[in-house]
């Protein structure tokens, strides 16, 4: 696959993001890019000038593990950005072909019966699993509740990441809405290293890209990162301020998707707004169901 323009916007941002003194180099006043030069990185790396720019070029097919653990130690790159190096580098010489997880299309994917029993089983806190397309593929009631919005309109397709972008509720729902519109592009940047060959990211890539600056702007930047445990906030539109911690859980049957619970601290405000939460969900769904009763003449 031929992905240079990747991989040289890859490696030119992450150079930009070190300043010398951070590895042990002196500053000096005159220069004229930000972060190392080109010489300083090979230096670091311990290979010459002239290899480390074909690198940066954007020429990774067929380079070592030991080179590209030297690139990712020059240029001082955490987990997830060693990880996306590392799938840029099998992408570019194909070996990713085979060992890359097969994946279904979003949109035939389906939960079994025993994965749905066990969101169903969850009743303290949100439970969805999603793609790296930020797709919301499976969900119990009260994720379905907590996310109302997305799910209210057809316009977002069940999709976290067009919600951020494109539904200006997401500004309402996320407080602290930059930092959750750098998680969601990170997300999605982190899957196009991963998956390079899916269409369905290329497309949902290509739309938000057209439709928002805030999009295009993080897009350029180049960020990665694992999503795996934290604390959020939000302003749900019923029961308001919630403040939630999280745990990502990667599915192994379903290599590619992932489990995410939400939970409340115990004796907090969120955990009463959790539970306010559950009891208008459990009315809404009798609410919807009473109608289909009465047609069906269960009730008087």
């Amino acid at each position: 696959m031929d992905n240079r323009e990747e991989v040289r916007e890859f490696l030119t941002s992450r150079r930009a993001k070190i300043t010398p003194e951070q590895t042990g180099l002196p500053g000096g006043s005159r220069r004229r890019v930000p972060g190392l030069r080109r010489s300083e990185v090979a230096a670091l790396a311990d290979m010459s000038v002239e290899y480390y720019a074909k690198l940066e070029r954007g020429n990774l097919a067929g380079v070592s593990p030991a080179v590209l653990e030297a690139v990712a130690r020059a240029l001082q790159l955490d987990d997830a950005e060693r990880a996306h190096l590392l799938h840029l580098a099998q992408a570019a010489d194909g070996s990713d072909a085979l060992t890359r997880p097969r994946r279904k299309a979003a949109r035939s994917w389906k939960p079994h019966r025993s994965l749905q029993w066990t969101l169903d089983a969850i009743t303290a806190g949100p439970a969805f699993v999603r793609n790296g397309r930020m797709d919301l593929l499976a969900a119990n009631r009260l994720a379905r509740a907590f996310y109302s919005d997305i799910y209210a309109s057809p316009d977002n397709q069940a999709n976290l990441a067009r919600f951020n972008f494109l539904d200006s509720a997401s500004r309402r729902f996320y407080p602290a809405w930059d930092a959750a519109a750098d998680v969601a592009v990170a997300i999605l940047r982190t899957e196009a290293g991963r998956n390079p060959y899916d269409k369905g990211l290329h497309d949902l890539v290509g739309e938000l890209s057209t439709r928002s600056e805030e999009f295009r702007t993080r897009w350029g930047a180049h960020n990665v990162r694992h999503h795996g445990t934290g604390t959020k906030r939000f302003h749900h539109p019923v029961v308001g301020e919630l403040t939630l911690a999280f745990e990502g859980l990667e599915m192994a049957a379903d290599p590619g998707l992932t489990l995410t619970i939400y939970t409340a601290e115990p004796g907090s405000p969120s955990e009463e707004g959790v539970r306010l939460l559950a009891s208008w969900a459990a009315t809404e769904q009798s609410e919807q169901t009473e109608p289909s009763a009465r047609g069906n003449g269960l009730r008087a």
